[in-house]
């Protein structure tokens, strides 16, 4: 039987972790010399591989000399937190990927707690040696107070250090940039020597216990996960412990293994292995399947509960069905209950106005599922995301966030006096030649709509990382608001330049001349608090001394582009995100501009 290593690799986003297993896949001889490999080859996913993310845990596995190497490549981001967690439960050890010029970073905290709560044996890789501001010796200094500071044991803090430039290729043992190797062997050698092997039992009954789900619309629901004792076979009956205690039983419909990049069908799998089961239709993370008569339950594996919800519901603007293809509330409906199939942090509930609650992990985690559906063809609309409130011992909290930014001196008063009209508390400050790291504790709905104000008073300049924390007693209930009003709409038709030249003083303009509008759709942002309802479609008058091409003189500047995470932070209460599969629009909740007064008339 072949030596087994099961290893995670987490860092903090953008360090450099799937260009790292690329490399590992690449050079361990996995791949056929001819066959073709993307670069960032785990990133499966378009949106991934646009943003340069991992969203979805991928599991993939190295033959190295004679072992066998099972790899996790986790999500860096916190809203994907939950995933890392789990993970943990299904390897021995994990490599720690840390930039050698930017150091540790919030998510390098999370992701490591993590994996030292559960015990697991750490490799740190210092990864871009070859960068010209590359500080490797000072970021290893920095790793190992950060493990002090998350409370590592003894043996944790004796952890090997390797160091590499995973685009290039290259690894070594010695922090000179001069002094690495075109090989990855470094790494692979140093998971064979501190890695220990699975402490299970290949003897006794069956336990396999899922830490993450996929879905396939050939079987259904899958679940992956380490097998922990025992073995199981492909048509084998089997009884699963559901996460109440009660007991069902199934037949194992199929068994996958993980080589390289492909999923292979095998018919066996023994304690050690990691592998993905189908059979059991709603199988759940964190239940145990057992051999009949033979059920006990591994402890139930934690699920992070969702901190932040948004309404999606069927697009009711005048524009609907010009540019998506799904439109209807049953669609829509069935589209969620699928991604809630495999995405267990994901939560669906029905309201009575043909909407749906969709409760999820934060704004990154609710935009990408937007997204997605976007691409496939739908059209929806949106509100602003809440963040859940919970009633803990009889008092009220909300979800609250550990914040470190990143900035250059001259912009830290404004920031500064930003994070505390937004309840956030400064917890600690320091300086880096002339750049500051201020660390806050501040109310998640303090953050919805941070980050493009952050943008402007940085001047792009600025770095901000945020990860949960905890729930607290209520902030302070200013927070989470836009300041400055907005500019709606009051007709139906194109946009011309020349009534947008008439209200370029009023404000920051979102369209451009020939635009398709609509009544109660936001066109702009005003310059004072209140909204301004605005005529953008009238023409110029002509006369004998006034001809239309007059029109075309107006020099405008341009209008001010949002991407979809930015309109999702930018709306308040009372506006939603008409999103499509071309489009994102801003508009008001009430389209029609009287009605609209009178409730606001009424709200005063």
């Amino acid at each position: 039987m072949k030596e087994i290593r099961n290893v995670a690799i987490i860092a903090h986003v953008d360090h450099g972790k799937t260009t790292l297993v690329d490399k590992l896949l690449k050079m361990s001889g996995t791949f056929r010399e001819n066959e073709e490999v993307e670069e960032r080859a785990m990133d499966s996913n378009a949106l991934e591989r646009e943003r340069g993310i991992t969203i979805l845990a991928k599991t993939t596995a190295i033959n190295y000399k004679d072992a066998r190497i099972n790899i996790l490549d986790t999500p860096g981001h916190a809203d994907f937190g939950g995933e890392v967690e789990r993970i943990m439960n299904m390897v021995d050890g994990v490599l720690l990927v840390v930039d050698a010029y930017e150091g540790t970073m919030p998510q390098t905290r999370f992701v490591l707690k993590k994996a030292l709560e559960a015990g697991v044996t750490p490799i740190v890789v210092v990864n871009k040696i070859d960068k010209p501001a590359a500080r490797p010796l000072e970021v290893v200094d920095e790793v190992l107070d950060l493990f002090i500071e998350l409370g590592a044991e003894e043996s944790q803090l004796e952890f090997p250090v390797i160091y590499t430039s995973a685009l290039a290729g290259t690894s070594s043992l010695d922090p000179d940039p001069e002094k690495q190797e075109p090989t990855m062997d470094y790494i692979f050698d140093a998971i064979m020597k501190y890695i220990p092997s699975p402490q299970v039992e290949t003897e006794g009954s069956l336990q396999f216990q899922p830490a993450l789900l996929d879905y396939n619309d050939f079987v259904g629901r899958i679940g992956i996960g380490r097998v922990k004792r025992g073995k199981m076979q492909t048509g084998e009956m089997v009884s699963c412990v559901r996460r109440d205690g009660s007991i069902k039983t199934f037949r194992i419909a199929k068994l996958f293994g993980f080589l390289g990049l492909k999923r292979l069908e095998i018919k066996e799998a023994s304690a050690g292995d990691i592998v993905a089961v189908a059979g059991l239709p709603d199988i759940e993370v964190g239940e145990t399947i057992c051999n009949i008569g033979k059920e006990e339950a591994l402890p139930l594996l934690h699920i992070d509960e969702p901190t932040l919800q948004m309404t999606f519901g069927p697009n009711s603007s005048p524009f609907v069905g010009k540019e998506g293809k799904i439109l209807t509330a049953r669609k829509i409906e069935e589209r969620l209950r699928k991604e809630t199939e495999k995405d267990v942090s994901l939560k669906v509930e029905t309201t009575d106005n043909e909407a749906f609650l969709v409760s999820g992990r934060g704004e990154l985690h609710l935009s990408i599922l937007i997204e997605n559906m976007r691409r496939e063809g739908f059209e929806l609309e949106v509100s602003k995301p809440k963040v859940i409130q919970k009633e803990i011992d009889g008092v009220l909290c909300e979800p609250f966030e550990d914040l470190q930014i990143d900035l250059p001196e001259e912009y830290v008063g404004s920031v500064i006096e930003a994070l505390g009209k937004r309840e956030g508390t400064m917890e600690n400050m320091s300086h880096h030649n002339d750049q500051v790291k201020l660390l806050y504790t501040i109310p998640s709905r303090g953050l919805i709509g941070f980050n493009t104000e952050f943008m402007t008073l940085t001047k792009g300049y600025g770095i901000l990382n945020d990860t949960y924390k905890e729930y607290r007693p209520l902030a302070g209930n200013s927070v989470g608001e836009r300041a400055l009003g907005v500019l709606v709409s009051m007709e139906n038709g194109k946009a011309t330049a020349y009534a947008l030249g008439g209200l370029e003083d009023r404000g920051v303009m979102f369209i451009e001349p020939g635009t398709e509008v609509y009544e109660g759709m936001i066109v702009g942002e005003h310059t004072h608090e209140n909204d301004l309802a605005v005529n953008v479609v009238k023409g110029k008058n002509l006369t004998n001394t006034r001809s239309s091409s007059k029109d075309h003189t107006v020099v405008l500047k341009s209008a001010r582009k949002m991407s979809l995470e930015q309109t999702l932070e930018y709306i308040n209460s009372d506006e939603l995100v008409e999103v499509t599969p071309t489009s994102f629009r801003l508009r008001k909740k009430i389209l029609n501009t009287q009605e609209r007064k009178k409730v606001e008339n009424r709200n005063k």
